[in-house]
C-alpha cells in the first residue's frame, strides 16, 4: 500500500531473496480499536525514533506508505473505514467503519457502493466533516500534475470515461479548463442530506470497503487546501493534530481539543502528545532502544532493528517483551518473463533448480524471512493457502537446496534447447553475493545464468520497461489492502501494473476479473488461492522469501490490543499499532 517503490507495493531495492469481513456491511461499527480487555494508560509524551529525515508524504492523497498509512489514520486523518486492532492477522483483516457507521453497502452487483456517513465528526477547527470534504480530497488524485506519488485507484475505479490519451476526462479541482466535472459528479455522488456518499465504479470491485481504507479516499477541507503544499499542513480531523513539523528535526502532534471520542470509537487516543525525532543514525537508534534508558523507556523506533543488533536483541531475554519479529508485507522473488521464456517446461526446471535455502542465507537466514511457496503471504490468511509447488507440482519433490536432477527432466521433456537466462536484478553486495549462489545452483542443472546487476536508482525503471526487461528478475511486492485482488492482477495479467512475468494467459486473466468482482469474500478467497497455484504451476515466478522484520520498543510503551499490552507488527500495513499505542504509568 505505496507508491509502489517507497510503501506497500514493490520492494524498492529488491533483494534475489528479499488482507476479511464479508463485503456487504451493515450495522453501527461500534467495534473498539482492542480485541483484549487491556485499556492502556492514559497521559504522557510517546516518542518515535527513525534516520528518515522526514516523512514521505503526509497529504491523505499523496501518503502512499505503510508506516505513514499506519501513522496518519492513527492519528490525525480518518478514513471511511478501517482495520480492527488486533496482533490476530486474521482479526486485524476484519473491517470496521470509521467516518462511516458501516463497512459499505454494493448494489449492482458491486459496481455502486454506498457508505453512511456518521454524525458529528469534527476538524480541529470545530468545522464539521462533510460528504463535501470527503468527495473534495477524493477528486485531488485526478490533479495528477499536483498530487503527485499517491495510489491512483479513484482514478482507476471510477466509472470517469477516459480521453483519447488514455487520461481521464476530469482533471482534479484544480484544473479551470478542459474539465469535465460532471463525469466526477456522477461518479461520487452525496446525497441530498449529505448523509451518504456513493461511489459508481466502472467495474464490480467486491473489495471496494477495503480500497477506502487508504487515505486517499479521505477528507480535505476545500477551503485550507494549498495543493502541493498541503503536504506541510495537513488539517486533522482525528484525535492529534499537527503543531509542529521540522523537516530533518521533528514532528509534534498534539491533541485535537475538538476530537470527541463519542463520535470515534475506533481511535483511544492514549498519549497526550506524539514526538516524532527524525535525522537519528540507525545504530544509534538501536543502541539508544537496547539500553532503554530515562526518555527512551516511553519510546519506539520506526525503523527495523540493524543487522548487526539482531543477534544481541534475539538472544538476550531482557528484551522478550520489547522485541519483535514478524512477517512484514512483502512477497520476495524472482520473476521469468514468459515472453523471454515462453516454454512452461523451461521455467519450472529454472524455478526447481534454485537453492531457495542459500538465498534465504545470503540475505540474513532465518531473519529475513521464511521460505516461499508463491506471492501470497500467510498474514493474508483469507487468501492464503500452501500452493503445493514444492510437494510434486512438478513431478517430483524440490528440496530447499533445490532439485538439479528433476530440473533436467523437465529441459528434457521441453523439446527444446535452455537458452542461456539473463537475470537482472539490483547491485548490492549482499544481491551480488545471492545472484552468483543462484547462477551456481542453476548450473547443476545444465542452466548457464548471465548475470546483469542495474544500479539500484534505476532498476525498476529498466525492468519495468518490456524493451529493456531481460529473462529473470529480482523484485518484491505487497498489497495496497488486505486482500490478494492487489497481489494477482497486479502481477500476473495485461493490465496488472507490476506484471514482469509478462503474464497473458485469457482464462486466468479471465478467472482474475471475476474473482476481483466476487462480493462473497470466503469464494473470493478461494479463487486467489487457486489462482496463485495456478501462476506457480505456470513457473512465472521463483518465490524465495516471506520477509520478515525485527523491531524493538521501550519497557515503558504498550498496545491497548496487544496481549498484555504487548506492543506488535500490526498486519494491514506492517507497521506499529500506533493508533492504540501509550505510554505506561
Amino acid at each position: 500500500m505505496g507508491k509502489a517503490k517507497t510503501g506497500l507495493r514493490f520492494v524498492a531495492l529488491a533483494s534475489v531473496g528479499a488482507l476479511a469481513l464479508a463485503a456487504c456491511g451493515g450495522g453501527d461499527s461500534g467495534d473498539k480499536a482492542s480485541s483484549s480487555s487491556n485499556t492502556g494508560d492514559k497521559g504522557g509524551t510517546l516518542t518515535i525514533l527513525t534516520n528518515a529525515e522526514q516523512f514521505n508524504h503526509l497529504d491523505p492523497q499523496r501518503n502512499y506508505t505503510g508506516e505513514d498509512l499506519a501513522l496518519a489514520s492513527g492519528y490525525f486523518t480518518r478514513t471511511l473505514t478501517a482495520y480492527k486492532m488486533s496482533p490476530d492477522g486474521t482479526k486485524a483483516g476484519e473491517l470496521v467503519g470509521d467516518l462511516a457507521t458501516d463497512t459499505g453497502k454494493p448494489t449492482d452487483g458491486g459496481k455502486t457502493w454506498a457508505f453512511t456517513l456518521r454524525d458529528g465528526s469534527k476538524w480541529e477547527d470545530g468545522s464539521d466533516v462533510t460528504c463535501a470534504d470527503l468527495k473534495y480530497g477524493i477528486s485531488r488524485t485526478f490533479a495528477q500534475t499536483v498530487i503527485t506519488d499517491g495510489p491512483t485507484y479513484a482514478i482507476s475505479l471510477l466509472d470517469i470515461p477516459k480521453a483519447a490519451d488514455g487520461t481521464s476526462v476530469y482533471k482534479g479541482p484544480y484544473e479551470t479548463s478542459k474539465n469535465d466535472t460532471a463525469a466526477y459528479d456522477k461518479a461520487v455522488e452525496c446525497s441530498s442530506d449529505g448523509k451518504t456518499i456513493t461511489f459508481h465504479l466502472a467495474k464490480a470491485a467486491g473489495d471496494f470497503n477495503y480500497t477506502v481504507t487508504l487515505t486517499s479516499f479521505g477528507a480535505v477541507p476545500k477551503a485550507k487546501d494549498t495543493g502541493e503544499k498541503y503536504d506541510d499542513a495537513v488539517v486533522s480531523n482525528g484525535p492529534y493534530k499537527i503543531a509542529e513539523y521540522t523537516k530533518g528535526q521533528q514532528l509534534v502532534l498534539e491533541r485535537n481539543t475538538n476530537w470527541s471520542a463519542a463520535t470515534d470509537s475506533y481511535r483511544p487516543a492514549l498519549p497526550d502528545k506524539i514526538v516524532v525525532k527524525f535525522s537519528i543514525e540507525t545504530t544509534t537508534i538501536d543502541q539508544r532502544m537496547m539500553a532503554d534508558a530515562g526518555e527512551d523507556q516511553t519510546a519506539i523506533s520506526r525503523d527495523n532493528l540493524d543487522t548487526a543488533s539482531l543477534t544481541s536483541v534475539f538472544n538476550d531475554e531482557r528484551f522478550a517483551t520489547r522485541r519483535v519479529n514478524e512477517f512484514d508485507p512483502y512477497s520476495r522473488y524472482i520473476a521469468i518473463n514468459a515472453k523471454k521464456v515462453p516454454n512452461v517446461k523451461q521455467r519450472q526446471a529454472i524455478v526447481v533448480a534454485a537453492d531457495r535455502a542459500a538465498l534465504r542465507t545470503i540475505a540474513g537466514g532465518s531473519f529475513a524471512g521464511d521460505l516461499a511457496d508463491g506471492v501470497i503471504k500467510p498474514n493474508l490468511p483469507a487468501d492464503y493457502a500452501k500452493s503445493g509447488m514444492w510437494d510434486g507440482m512438478y513431478g517430483a519433490q524440490v528440496p530447499d537446496t533445490g532439485n538439479p536432477d528433476l530440473a533436467k527432466q523437465l529441459i528434457s521433456q521441453s523439446g527444446s534447447p535452455m537458452p542461456t537466462i539473463t537475470y537482472q536484478y539490483s547491485k548490492s553486495p549482499v544481491n551480488d553475493k545471492a545472484a552468483a549462489s543462484l547462477q551456481a545452483s542453476e548450473a547443476r542443472a545444465g542452466i548457464k545464468l548471465k548475470l546483469s546487476p542495474l544500479p539500484p536508482g534505476e532498476y525498476y525503471s529498466i525492468v519495468l520497461d518490456p524493451t529493456k526487461e531481460e529473462a529473470m528478475a529480482g523484485a518484491g511486492w505487497g498489497p495496497d489492502w488486505l486482500n490478494a485482488s492487489t497481489v494477482i492482477p497486479e502481477l500476473f495479467t495485461p493490465a496488472g501494473g507490476f506484471n514482469l512475468s509478462r503474464a497473458d494467459d485469457k482464462a486466468f486473466t479471465a478467472a482474475s476479473d471475476a474473482a476481483k468482482g466476487e462480493t462473497d469474500r470466503a469464494k473470493q478467497g478461494d479463487a486467489w488461492k487457486a489462482l496463485n497455484k495456478q501462476a506457480m504451476q505456470n513457473a512465472w515466478v521463483l518465490p524465495t522469501r516471506f520477509g520478515r522484520e525485527q523491531r524493538l520498543a521501550g519497557s515503558k510503551v504498550g498496545s491497548a490490543s496487544g496481549d498484555g499490552g504487548k506492543v506488535y507488527v500490526w498486519a494491514p500495513y506492517g507497521s506499529w499499532s500506533y493508533g492504540d499505542l501509550y505510554v505506561k504509568k
